[in-house]
């Protein structure tokens, strides 16, 4: 039932992201010329938003997006190849490290909670090239990293709690294993669904989808964001940490000034995911009973001051596996800056 799902999700949404006509301009009058700068964003994650400490409970990315380039060697296969760029669209270079980690509702316990979310860390880098067309960007993203002890998520939490003189996390014993994670992933965000009003101030519905498939995830997801404010060609959305509605993180203002409140929901459907499910490659592994779809909704408001965005994000997201009691709820901050 499960594959037969996300099967299906993923042939429609591969037939959904075949480029269309339109997307084919012959003048690049659609790109910012302000944009040849590079972004550097910072992304936290944290249920501490919450006032909760479990499931996911905080994720961390710090990447850089440049600003236009000609391609060459690798992201010129992938923009011309796979991601079929024209010979008028704007292409863009990334790379990410980030770091993420889940826990059981219970950590006082040094017990196996096999009812509740694996301990699991889970540490990346990630390269990324993005091509912008007419209304429409597209994303290549490849994830590398380590799943495990080695990915210090124990480390990273508990000296967090002493920090802030929280209780210590006592069950990390507990946690999924070493193994080397690799995830390919392919974006697609559209600019307007529906707009209304003009820079100064206007609405618009920004739909967009995706997959995943690797060792660490595997899924397919659907998406929709309602924005109301000013400069909405500015981006497409906030940054966030996947498996999230994210934006493609970057921005190109227009003005000296800007903003916009916004709402969203998406679905996604799981085939695979190894903080939930355990490794593919061995038995042994914590694990819970996995949904095969869940959803995420969100509301927040970011600001753009010159070469600065800040965006912050409030998320409610559904049970991701039978056992869990309530959805999950966090925060999610961003800074964004042009260099």
């Amino acid at each position: 039932m499960r594959i037969r799902i996300f099967a299906a999700i993923l042939i429609t949404i591969s037939s959904a992201a075949v480029p269309s006509s339109n997307a084919q301009e012959t003048k690049r009058e659609f790109l910012s010329p302000f944009d040849n700068s590079g972004t550097w964003t910072f992304v936290w994650e944290n249920d501490y938003f919450a006032n909760t400490d479990r499931n996911y409970t905080n994720g961390v990315r710090l990447s850089y997006i440049s600003g236009f380039k000609k391609p060459n060697g690798v992201s010129k296969f992938v923009a011309e190849n796979i991601l079929d760029a024209t010979e008028d669209a704007g292409i863009r270079r990334g790379f990410a490290i980030g770091h993420s980690i889940f826990t059981p509702q219970d950590i006082s316990t040094s017990a196996p909670l096999p009812d509740q979310h694996p301990y699991a860390g889970w540490l990346y880098g990630e390269y990324t090239v993005i091509v912008e067309q007419q209304n429409v960007v597209d994303q290549f993203t490849l994830q590398t990293g380590i799943v495990g002890p080695s990915a210090k998520g124990e480390f990273v939490q508990n000296n967090w709690h002493k920090l802030i003189n929280g209780d210590p996390a006592n069950g990390w014993d507990n946690q999924i294993q070493d193994e080397f994670g690799m995830v390919i992933a392919y974006d697609r965000k559209l600019r307007a669904l529906f707009n209304l009003g003009d820079s100064s101030f206007g609405a618009d519905v920004t739909p967009s989808f995706g997959w995943s498939l690797g060792n660490i995830h595997t899924n397919a997801r659907v998406g929709l964001t309602l924005r109301i404010g000013t400069d909405l060609t500015n981006d497409y959305g906030p940054p966030r940490v996947r498996p999230s509605l994210a934006g493609s993180g970057f921005f190109a203002p227009k003005k000296r000034f800007s903003w916009y409140v916004f709402a969203g929901a998406s679905g996604t459907a799981v085939a695979h995911n190894i903080f939930l499910d355990g490794s593919l490659f061995r038995d042994g592994d914590p694990s819970v009973d996995s949904n095969v779809l869940f959803g995420d909704f969100q509301a927040g408001i970011a600001m753009q001051v010159r070469r600065v965005q800040l965006a912050y994000t409030y998320v409610v997201r559904t049970k991701e596996f039978a056992q869990q009691e309530s959805a999950q709820e966090f925060g999610a901050v961003s800074l964004s800056v042009k260099f």
